[in-house]
């Protein structure tokens, strides 16, 4: 393998990782990519450090915890985020230009990059003066209002955001020919507005959907968060849950959108002969309910609905594996292109290489036998029938599920084996055993026969939650640092790198 191969991060945005065939999905949402992990290694037990997008991103680009970024919202990362070195960074010293094609949301501004193809978010972007009815179609979508569409788009696929960001990512491949780049082809669909053109509208009939997790009286009766955005839901759009079918379908159809316009990508990097060199990575931030307990998009509690995503790797060097075992996340991104480039791991970085894994080196098991997540701004959660104030008015039709109320308190996330556990602020928790209840219904905390589990959970979680205290600033001490950011290497733990 060339040492400096191409690296193209593929990230689509609120896509969960069960909606694939692979994954027992009744249609076949992305054949390419589903393809494409088979060329390489596909993760699993994929997770994001949260579910919600900027400090998800931000924790990818720095593989540094949200509590570590102190990036916990979707507002003002720029001021609040936390680093030594960002990916970025490493890659500009190790001779790569750092390039984005489309939808950013994280701290990066439009300097840190040496080609921007953007801003796109979830309702606009550039146009170029190419497509005239690429402004109308974005006054279409943001008329939209985030809603499910109850009709195909009435706009060429052309016009289409990933459509547009494509035409962008195969300019910049195109434009970068004298160093190593790499390109962060960042994807907005199939996050909500809800909505796209035949054939994928029709693509997949309402009724070729699968029943769900859970209903609206799942959320009702869980209380907390739970109930507090299912009634807000209600109280601004009476009946938005019937609709719950026609949601899944049109979301799977955007998914499909999304395959073909990869494919798309992917074949012009083959034409231009650079499929051999470059490591393709394909994830998303986190994912989205779906229509599960009768909520949508995202923005309550930890479900794996919301922070399971989708994570694979292909391209030189790479086994061809599935990973089934293993429990990685996001912030292991950094680490692993450091690693594969041959850059030393920046200070503070939290995430584990994933490299020797990937070439089919040894690893240690213990290393990855369970993972974190967080969801939280901080302080007392709001409980339902609470009204704060919020970034938009109760009254109308206008709402965003991320706000001060579903975000508030402190959440916490363990997964070991086959169960999970969650912990709040409040002292509230929740045990799972997902082989046998994948849709989170039945709370084992309390049931005496799972004492010896929920220790173990309990253990686990506080051993991530000390993992991942912040070690910068650095100052006169030196640190011992974890060699591929392991801990557990048996009688090498905590060798330098």
């Amino acid at each position: 393998m060339n040492s400096k191969p191409n690296i193209v991060l593929i990230m689509t945005d609120q896509q969960r990782a069960d909606f694939f065939a692979s994954e027992g999905f009744p249609v076949d949402t992305m054949p390419r990519v589903e393809a494409l992990g088979r060329s390489g290694m596909r993760f699993r037990r994929a997770y994001t450090p949260m579910p919600t997008c900027t400090p998800a991103r931000t924790s990818l680009m720095t593989g540094r915890f949200p509590k570590a970024t102190r990036v916990k919202q979707n507002w003002s990362p720029q001021e609040n985020v936390t680093y030594a070195v960002d990916l970025p960074q490493v890659l500009r010293a190790a001779g790569y230009t750092v390039n984005l094609a489309g939808k950013n949301h994280s701290y990066l501004a439009p300097e840190d990059f040496d080609f921007y193809g953007g801003p796109y978010s979830h309702t606009d972007g550039p146009t170029n003066g190419a497509m005239p009815l690429a402004k109308e179609f974005d006054k279409w979508l943001f008329d939209l209002d985030h809603h499910v569409s109850a009709e195909p788009t009435p706009f060429p696929l052309a016009t289409q955001l990933c459509s547009r960001i494509v035409d962008d990512a195969i300019r910049c491949v195109d434009d970068n020919r004298e160093k190593p780049f790499f390109l962060w082809l960042s994807l907005p669909e199939p996050h909500n507005p809800y909505q796209a053109p035949e054939p994928y509208f029709s693509m997949f009939p309402p009724e070729q959907m699968p029943g769900r997790y859970g209903s609206r009286e799942t959320a009702i009766t869980r209380g907390g968060q739970w109930r507090w955005l299912a009634d807000l839901f209600e109280e601004k759009r009476p009946g938005y849950d019937a609709e719950w079918r026609r949601y899944r379908a049109v979301y799977a159809g955007m998914i499909r959108m999304l395959d073909d316009q990869i494919a798309r990508f992917l074949d012009h990097l083959d034409a231009k002969g650079l499929a051999d060199d470059t490591v393709l990575i394909f994830v998303s931030d986190h994912g989205d309910y779906a229509g599960d307990y009768g909520l949508q998009r995202k923005g309550a509690g930890l479900p794996e609905c919301l922070i399971r995503v989708p994570m694979l790797f292909s391209g030189p060097g790479i086994v061809a594996q599935e990973n089934g075992t293993d429990f990685v996340s996001l912030v292991d991104i950094f680490p692993t292109i450091c690693e594969m480039i041959g850059s030393p791991i920046p200070a503070g970085v939290q995430g584990r290489s994933l490299w020797p894994m990937l070439t089919g080196a040894e690893y240690p098991k213990r290393e990855f036998d369970s993972i974190y997540s967080e969801l939280g701004i901080g302080d007392l959660p709001y409980e339902p029938g609470e009204r704060p104030e919020l970034h938009f008015p109760y009254e109308g039709r206008k709402l965003d599920e991320l706000n001060a109320a579903t975000q508030s308190g402190n959440l916490k996330m363990v997964r070991k084996g086959d169960f999970k556990l969650t912990f709040d602020v409040m002292g509230r928790a929740e045990l799972f055993d997902l082989s046998r209840d994948p849709g989170e219904l039945h709370d084992l905390y309390g049931d005496p026969s799972h004492a010896a589990t929920k220790a173990e959970m309990l253990e686990a979680l506080l051993a991530w939650a000390i993992r991942t205290e912040d070690s910068l600033p650095r100052a006169k001490y030196i640190p011992k640092v974890a060699r591929h950011g392991w801990y557990w290497l048996g009688d090498n733990a905590g060798a330098g790198q």
